[in-house]
């Protein structure tokens, strides 16, 4: 890889080689683990090899890729291959959200879950039809160079960063929040300790080599949570259906978690529409467009097709994005059932305050790792004196399922051990997971410091700025963005789930209206988007804080109350259409564009012919 820039074909021609090998490795690597458990080796010390042996892959690949070129740093030498551009866009995509927080936001909101499903999945057929060609047709190195091109200026361009900065950071933080949560559980180190820890693993990655390295660093973390978001729940529906292919038993799944609801008590089912944590249609489809529409907005996602050696490239590649994004996210739904199928089963079999400890002592170990984990009769199961005693207090002698409440966050990492799997499986999870927070948390990073550097630094500060002091600029400032994410993860914010959605909806208020009406309305002004954008992310923003956060973070004012019930996880409901209304009518109300802009918007609609914009690389 440390040749790549200068023997691109080669080594481009042999990746199916070195990925197939790469698979392999990961493979026997599994099984020597699986070994070493069954010798007796501690868990503790399987828990340390899976993550360090993950951890330094990525770092050998991160370092083997360094390099001073700027358009390799920025955009890989725009020469990925759609399938492995598509590979890394889907390690780029699933984040800690999707991996850690998807399946347990499923497991506890039931059908309400679903809600995030489709509109992640579906937010790709908005990147595929109206923005990602064309802004690989454009040929920017980062979001704001379009904004800044096809506005006229460096105000559109300043607010853009603004914007990708509030938007990637808010997500970044939530990576990072997983990375300490996994680390915290299977090093047995501190939470606020385990956030650096993390933050470690994410810098070897992505400072050295920019977009090249996180791009083939993600090709591999893609291949190790696939493999490790699918292996427990294959085994989960091979040992309680027989058939190991759970996206088809997922059905017969549902219809005995409903026979355990209906003996146990259980009023409000698992698929029960609209009924759960104050989910109703309105907030259900809400969350959809804001999810739909963040992914088409968010910077991140948007740079990966700015790699691709050509637009019909960029399109192929968004076709294999989706595939590879599929497999986890039709994969989830079923993870969740079989995962609450297993807590029911544990449930009626008896549990109570007393034998807690001994039939679910992974429970235990979880509550230990962080408090906030696990609640039992309505306190933080802390220890087995704690359980005891706030189940006395209540008058419960047998729990059941609604006695005992487990964090979104720690359902999938939790899974192998309440299932019985052996540890080596729980150590393989926790590889996965740590793979899909560090795949985004690296192209999360690189979007914040890249903008910050290019457009900032090169084209507000120092045009004249020579090609080593904007690489040296880029990574310091990374390394600085990355230290205070991980300083607010270890503030404990709020859930992975409900961060990462907060992020998508200010991409989306913020930006979605600039770019989409910048690429489809010739008549949209430098005013109008300007206008557009500042109101869209004031009102997404505002909205978002004031009902979290309230007038002040000391909460001595209560929050705002929710406008027409919508949660703040949707706020761009709001912030959107008044970007759109905004735009349109300020542009209609200023002078048109000049005739080379409408050509050069023109031109960037026809997928042949060369990229609009030459950047300068020495």
């Amino acid at each position: 890889m440390a040749s790549a820039t200068t023997s691109g074909g080669d080594f481009t021609s042999n990746l199916g080689r070195i990925y197939g090998i790469y698979t392999g490795g990961f493979i026997a690597f599994i099984i020597l683990m699986a070994i070493l458990s069954a010798m007796g080796v501690p868990n503790v010390i399987i828990g340390y090899l899976f993550m360090g042996f993950t951890i330094v892959i990525y770092a050998v690949i991160g370092i083997l890729s360094r390099t001073m070129h700027v358009g390799e740093y920025y955009v890989a030498g725009r020469r990925v291959p759609a399938i492995y551009n598509g590979m890394a866009t889907g390690a780029d995509w699933m984040s800690a959200a999707s991996f850690i927080g998807m399946a347990g936001s499923l497991y506890i909101l039931g059908y309400d879950g679903l809600g995030f499903v489709l509109g992640w999945t579906g937010g790709y057929v908005l990147v595929a039809i109206l923005v990602a060609p064309y802004l690989r047709k454009f040929g920017a190195y980062t979001v704001p160079d379009f904004l800044s091109a096809r506005y006229g200026g460096n105000l559109a361009r300043f607010i853009g960063v603004v914007v990708l900065f509030s938007c990637s950071f808010t997500y970044v933080v939530a990576q990072i929040f997983g990375t300490g949560l996994i680390s915290a559980r299977f090093l047995g180190i501190d939470f606020n300790v385990a956030v650096y820890v993390g933050l470690a693993g994410i810098l070897v990655c992505s400072m050295l080599g920019g977009m090249r390295a996180v791009t083939w660093t993600q090709v591999a973390q893609y291949i190790v949570l696939i493999i490790a978001y699918l292996i427990p729940v294959i085994w989960m529906s091979t040992v309680k259906t027989g058939v190991p292919i759970p996206q088809i038993m997922y059905g017969q799944a549902l219809q005995n978690i409903g026979a355990l609801e209906v003996a146990q008590g259980i009023t409000v089912g698992h698929a029960t529409p609209f009924a759960h944590g104050g989910y109703d249609a309105k907030n259900f489809f809400l969350l959809i467009l804001c999810l739909m529409v963040g992914t088409a907005s968010l910077p991140h996602v948007l740079m990966r097709y700015f790699t691709t050696p050509s637009v019909r490239e960029a399109r192929v590649s968004v076709a294999w994005s989706l595939l590879f994004i599929f497999m986890l996210y039709f994969t989830a739904p079923a993870y969740a059932a079989f995962a609450k199928w297993t807590m029911l089963d544990l449930v009626a079999s008896g549990l109570t305050p007393d034998n807690i400890a001994e039939k679910a002592g992974w429970m235990m170990r979880w509550a230990a790792a962080d408090n906030t984990l696990v609640q039992i009769c309505g306190k933080a199961a802390v220890d087995a004196a704690t359980i005891a005693a706030a189940c006395a207090e209540k008058g419960i002698t047998a729990l059941s399922f609604a006695d005992i409440n487990l964090n979104a966050d720690m359902i999938v990492l939790s899974t192998p051990e309440m299932a019985g799997m052996p540890y080596v499986i729980s150590g393989l999870v926790a590889a996965g997971g740590l793979a899909a927070a560090l795949s985004t948390a690296d192209g999360l990073l690189l979007a914040i410091a890249n903008a910050l550097s290019h457009d900032i630094y090169y084209k507000m500060i120092d045009q004249n700025a020579p090609t080593s002091r904007r690489l040296i600029v880029s990574r310091i400032l990374l390394v600085m963005v990355a230290v205070l994410a991980a300083y607010v993860a270890s503030t404990k914010p709020s859930d992975i789930l409900s961060m990462v959605s907060w992020a998508f909806s200010l991409a989306a208020g913020g930006l979605f209206p600039a770019l989409v009406l910048g690429v489809w309305w010739k008549r949209a002004t430098s005013a109008g988007a300007i206008a557009g954008m500042i109101a869209g992310f004031g009102i997404t923003i505002f909205y978002l804080v004031m009902t979290q956060y309230g007038a002040d973070f000391d909460k001595a004012t209560p929050n705002m109350e929710l406008w027409w019930g919508v949660k703040n996880i949707s706020s761009a409901a709001f912030g959107l259409p008044v970007g759109f209304i905004v735009m349109v009518v300020v542009s209609l109300l200023t002078k048109a564009p000049s005739k080379e802009m409408q050509d050069m918007i023109e031109e960037i609609r026809v997928p042949r012919g060369k990229q609009i914009m030459e950047e300068k690389t020495a």
